[in-house]
């Protein structure tokens, strides 16, 4: 995996394979999509920026690179994607081969441009705040937004929103006293509605912040008048006093809610006049709404339950029988706000805080297409919303390095077409040869929107080859042994620039009908995992009656018929190259996942789980699949552990990593001399220090970490120890001959081991 890696730190790109089959019917066989993980801003050490704009093939429009065939004497480039012969302008007649521009350096197959002439622009956050809260909940939610208006850079613009009963937009830039406008919750309104009570509507005839056609992003252009803007976003810098004021005299929604019912709660409305409010202010500008919901929406658009206590929220039951009238009305409602924030530009973030569902299944939609954050907590004043919020403002080397307004773009050789991509962005819809038949995804395009993206945003990019026939005689080969794919991402960077950054990468031809070795030294099986753990995802939500466990065994079993090593009927014979050892494991891992298994969890923890799979790197994504488990004893240094119950010993503590919860796990014998206050005793410094090395390491994680996990620090047969023992492999049973070894532990689950997995897949497969 190391290799992989080290390509990864140089592109940020990872492959599931790593050499491709000459043609779609050995592709089919190789059963793992030909897919790529690309982070288009992922940290690249010694990153090229140079000041210019890019030269473009002017057939293909892909962009000079390091693979470019280069004339230094007739001043011609030749493209690798199209082979079109182009001619180098006059500011690059000085190029020769000891002169060269910093694209065509082998080393530079990253490079970004910074585009000269396009104006910089500020942020802008508009915060739209839930009042429907119990005062303490409210307090918690205030006195998290006073710290973040202190951190946000003092240069962008702020907007404040409050929803209950009724929607409040609140004008800052009337300093005398507290104004705001008012639209009823209950009612559906229309973006000229907005506008025309918001005072925004543009006197010389046509309506601002129009409709822009398919494939076209709104402009700054668009907008209007700076001092209309200043109404309702302004520097943080000159609003401040002004907010941390109206924070302060904010109560609870005034209307009375009746005990048998839920509070009237206008999330739609409100997210609605947000998105209208920002389309006539400020479109085609890196704009993000900071949604805070604590409750579910039961008024106007949007609705998800009724306001009756009686009735409860939808369940994964509820959406499989189709008796959930609402959720298909209100999934409706967020496609059509996902598709107005596309055109403007504008990013949905989500923070939700509730011991009760709110919505976060239907609302899915809009933060997906729109590349926003979503966070999902019990309660404002819990850590996991509280560091997770403060993250999003953080400057250092632990900033998400925030990016607004993106275009992202893939151009590949002739033989390859593009049958999608499953992650943050919204379709453009530029339909080109490029594109390919078969879709998965967001398909029959080349471009998409990204309205954000930050250091860890990763696209799965799917990928199909239609190779060209050399003649009638030989089977179709691609005619190189080579092919290219490029990828352009054009983005608004942290400091407000717009920049265009390009990756191209080279990859070769193998015939997979004799050179199945080298299909398998090319195979990536940790990238291979998540491309599986999205695919199947993405087809659990899309096609009805579909059977992921079954789909994810039937996949493994013809992965290891045609790459395993073994004699036809004879189980005990079978072997896997070093390539392929560990993706058996991952795929028991993610079978027994929460991306596979809903039981037990909500539709809205079901739906933030995905979404944070679907934007996450390979290795943040492993650790969601299969989480990592570290053992901490006197005897030996900290060390990796099986993931296993076997794992569990009374004198040792374990530190499990499974991404949205890190679990402190202490032995029966430790806590015991722990609740003696054995580590307060000098003699003892070293039982401290091992108490102290997980929790300093549980840090280490945590901090790095968006969103933030919840700490879990638990004993062993202590009731939160369920949050271990639910991960690890069950090869020790309550129905199991042998019992545990002193210390250790069983688990009450008739779930199959991991070696009774392997030994059933290890029949099927070798079976003739």
């Amino acid at each position: 995996m190391a290799e992989f890696a080290e390509v990864e730190a140089v592109d940020g790109v990872r492959m599931t394979w790593n050499v491709w089959p000459g043609t779609r019917v050995e592709a089919s066989k190789c059963v793992v999509p030909l897919a790529t993980l690309f982070t288009p801003l992922h940290p690249v050490q010694n990153l090229a920026t140079v000041p210019y704009a890019p030269l473009r093939c002017k057939s293909c429009r892909s962009l000079l690179n390091p693979f470019s065939q280069v004339d230094f004497i007739a001043k011609i480039w030749i493209c690798p994607f199209c082979y079109q012969r182009n001619h180098f302008p006059p500011h690059y007649a000085s190029i020769s081969e000891n002169n060269m521009p910093a694209e065509l350096f082998p080393q530079y197959t990253t490079i970004e441009y910074m585009l000269p002439g396009e104006t910089s622009q500020p942020p802008i956050f508009l915060f739209l705040l839930d009042t429907c809260l119990i005062e303490e909940e409210l307090v918690y939610l205030k006195t998290a937004l006073s710290q973040a208006i202190g951190l946000v850079p003092a240069n962008s613009l702020v907007g404040l929103i409050t929803y209950g009963t009724q929607v409040h937009v609140h004008e800052l830039g009337f300093s005398e006293c507290p104004k705001s406008y008012v639209f009823r919750g209950s009612k559906d309104v229309t973006k000229e509605q907005i506008l025309d009570q918001l005072g925004l509507t543009n006197q010389g005839g046509a309506q601002r912040g129009a409709a822009q056609p398919v494939g076209v992003i709104a402009g700054v252009r668009d907008g209007i008048s700076a001092s209309s803007i200043n109404r309702f976003l302004l520097p943080a810098a000159d609003c401040e006093f002004t907010l941390t004021t109206l924070l302060d005299e904010l109560q609870r929604d005034s209307f009375p809610v009746k005990s048998d019912q839920r509070a009237a709660r206008c999330t739609g409305t409100a997210l609605s006049v947000a998105a209208g409010l920002l389309g006539a202010c400020v479109p085609g500008t890196g704009a993000r709404i900071l949604a805070f919901v604590g409750g579910p929406c039961t008024e106007g658009s949007g609705t998800i339950v009724s306001k009756d206590l009686t009735e409860p929220i939808r369940s994964h039951k509820d959406l499989d029988k189709d008796t959930v009238p609402q959720y298909h009305k209100a999934v409706k409602f967020y496609e059509a706000l996902a598709k107005q924030l596309v055109n403007q530009g504008h990013v949905l973030d989500l923070f939700a805080c509730a011991l009760d569902q709110v919505g976060v299944a239907e609302m899915k939609v809009a933060v997906d297409r729109t590349g926003g954050l979503v966070v999902l907590a019990e309660s404002f004043g819990h850590s996991v919303f509280k560091d997770s919020f403060r993250r999003v403002f953080e400057a250092g080397e632990h900033a998400l390095g925030l990016s607004f307004n993106g275009i992202f773009e893939v151009n590949c050789s002739k033989d390859v077409r593009i049958q999608g991509t499953i992650g943050p962005c919204a379709s453009l819809e530029k339909k080109g040869v490029s594109c390919a038949e078969t879709v998965v995804g967001q398909g029959n395009t080349s471009a998409w929107k990204m309205c954000g993206l930050d250091r860890s945003t990763t696209l799965a990019v799917f990928f199909e080859i239609v190779p060209s026939v050399q003649s009638s005689a030989t089977p179709a080969q691609p005619i190189s042994q080579q092919f290219f794919i490029q990828f352009l991402t054009h983005y608004q960077h942290t400091d407000g620039n717009m920049r265009l950054r390009a990756t191209t990468v080279r990859r070769r031809w193998v015939d997979g009908s004799t050179s199945t070795e080298e299909l398998v030294a090319g195979f990536d099986q940790e990238t291979a995992a998540v491309v599986m753990a999205r695919l199947c995802s993405f087809k659990m939500e899309t096609e009805e009656e579909f059977d992921a466990t079954r789909w994810l065994d039937r996949s493994l079993i013809r992965l290891s018929s045609r790459f395993g090593d073994y004699r036809k009927d004879d189980p005990s014979s079978f072997s896997f190259s070093q390539r392929f050892a560990i993706f058996p494991q991952f795929m028991f891992n993610l079978r027994r996942s929460q991306y596979v298994q809903v039981f037990n969890n909500s539709p809205d923890e079901t739906a933030y789980f995905r979404m944070v799979l679907n934007r996450e790197n390979v290795t943040n994504s492993l650790v969601m699949i299969q989480p990592s488990l570290i053992s901490y004893s006197f005897n030996a240094p900290p060390e990796p552990a099986l993931l296993d119950v076997a794992a569990i010993a009374a004198d040792r503590i374990l530190l499990l990593d499974a991404y949205f919860s890190v679990v402190i796990f202490h032995g029966m014998t430790i806590a015991q001399w722990r609740n003696a206050g054995f580590q307060n005793q000098p003699e003892h410094e070293a039982f401290a220090q091992l108490l102290h090395m997980p929790k300093d390491d549980a840090q280490a994680i945590i901090k790095d970490r968006f969103p933030v996990p919840r700490l879990v620090d638990c004993d062993q047969h202590g009731s939160q120890a369920r949050f271990l023992l639910a991960k690890l492999n069950p090869s020790a049973t309550y129905n199991s001959a042998n019992g545990p070894a002193p210390g250790g532990d069983i688990i009450f689950t008739d779930d199959v081991s991991l070696q009774v997995f392997v030994e059933h897949l290890q029949r099927l497969a070798v079976s003739s």
